[in-house]
């Protein structure tokens, strides 16, 4: 019976964590995707990520279909801990910021290798 009581209760903290967490994350900002892809091109962000932000460039990894999480994506252009330079908000407001980030979210993640004939493992 005991056992039964403390996975109970495991469960409603675990349910309440979860239910608090997701509470108190901030919620992605309102960024406009077309002005996001200008933005894109005008700050130079192509340069090392390509025009289609498909990395594989001279230093910048592909970001299609990788952006995930606003506050990651946000810190990281802000104090990146690679090659990239920073971006701060005197050079990249962050209204800017959030429509380069709605601009990559709406790029499609690429095709599977095994979707692709030519990469295939099936012969």
């Amino acid at each position: 019976m005991m056992g039964v009581v403390m996975r109970l209760m495991l469960a409603l903290a675990v349910a309440f964590a979860t239910h608090y967490a997701a509470a108190q994350a901030p919620a992605d900002p309102r960024g406009d995707a077309t002005s996001g892809a200008k933005l894109f091109v005008d700050r130079a962000c192509w340069q090392c990520h390509g025009l289609a932000a498909q990395g594989g460039g001279i230093a910048g990894p592909r970001l299609a279909g990788r952006v995930q999480v606003w506050a990651a994506f946000a810190a990281y252009v802000r104090r990146p801990t690679e090659e990239m330079i920073p971006f701060t908000a005197k050079v990249l407001p962050d209204q800017e910021l959030a429509d380069i980030f709605a601009w990559l979210r709406s790029l499609p993640p690429p095709p599977s290798v095994e979707s692709l004939p030519a990469l295939s493992r099936q012969r």
